[in-house]
């Protein structure tokens, strides 16, 4: 099976460097039109150019492609509106959305503002959000959208220094959970990518240059050409770095259930290995299953 995207268009954000770059090289160089976006902006979310996505243009441009340069910020709905609206009046339609700008604030969460903590949350929660309900009614209409958020290992797992961070990458998930079921119907299939890339967000953790040099931005664009193709699945967390690709997935232990007189924290505390048992653990498909489970439990009937 040959993956090429011909005829489709898309939109890449923070696609002036890094990730974003790799990912809009690699879907123009398999035949998608690209909307380069970068607000052009410092690692901390400071500043303002539109050079690094005109750059990112130009390479697409002399490979052969066509692409646009768009320097919307994505925290502001009615410069992303303008964004897809230009894109539709040239191409007429858009396919493939992939939400990557982000920016890092990182503090310890003693240290940390709140200003800083809502700026990143606004950044990568609020811009993903404003992006996907830009194209949202335009792929419904076509019967026809790919939508990838990006989320991180900080999110799913925790990272020191990452509370805001962490905090809106793991939002995105929840919110590719329901608009997976939403999306279903009509052809679009929502995913999330959790990369491990060496770029200037990852310049300073530390890991030493024979590891890094495994670990290019061109590296994880794979796997988002996998997330974005008319054979993607939908609601996959998929991991990639370095060559590396794997799955995260969100499971619920079966659990146990206590009668009336007997819940209590202290019983609960007394089988907390038993509810946490990975014995008929489940992955649930929407969280109606999960009221269903304990439902169930009550009645005395099978969970499922």
């Amino acid at each position: 099976m040959s993956i090429r995207f011909d005829g489709k268009v898309a939109i890449v954000t923070g696609a002036g460097n890094g990730l974003g770059r790799a990912h809009a090289l690699g879907l123009a160089e398999r035949g998608a039109k690209v909307v380069v976006n970068d607000l052009g902006g410092a690692r901390d979310g400071s500043g303002a150019s539109a050079s690094a996505a005109e750059n990112v243009v130009a390479e697409i441009r002399a490979a052969g492609g066509e692409a646009i340069a768009n320097a919307a910020n994505v925290t502001n709905a009615a410069q992303v509106q303008a964004m897809v609206d230009e894109a539709v009046a040239k191409w007429g339609r858009v396919d493939i959305l992939v939400n990557n700008a982000g920016i890092l604030r990182d503090k310890s969460f003693a240290k940390s503002s709140l200003e800083d903590f809502k700026l990143v949350v606004d950044v990568h929660l609020m811009g993903t959000v404003n992006c996907t309900q830009a194209v949202w009614g335009l792929m419904r209409e076509q019967g026809y959208g790919r939508i990838v958020m990006t989320t991180s290992s900080s999110g799913l797992y925790g990272n020191f220094g990452q509370a805001n961070y962490g905090a809106a990458k793991m939002a995105v998930v929840g919110l590719m959970n329901t608009l997976h079921l939403e999306g279903e119907k009509y052809n679009i299939r929502v995913n999330a990518l959790a990369p491990t890339a060496f770029t200037r967000m990852t310049g300073d953790i530390g890991i030493d240059a024979e590891a890094l040099a495994q670990l290019g931005p061109e590296h994880v664009t794979p796997g988002l050409l996998f997330l974005v193709s008319d054979a993607a699945p939908s609601r996959v967390i998929l991991c990639a770095g370095g060559g590396g690709f794997a799955r995260s997935v969100i499971y619920e232990t079966d659990g146990i259930f206590l009668p009336p007189d007997q819940r209590t924290p202290e019983n609960i505390a007394a089988n907390f290995d038993a509810l946490s048992s990975a014995e008929g653990q489940k992955i649930f498909q929407q969280g109606m299953e999960q009221s269903t489970k304990f439902i169930n439990k009550a009645l005395g009937k099978k969970p499922f």
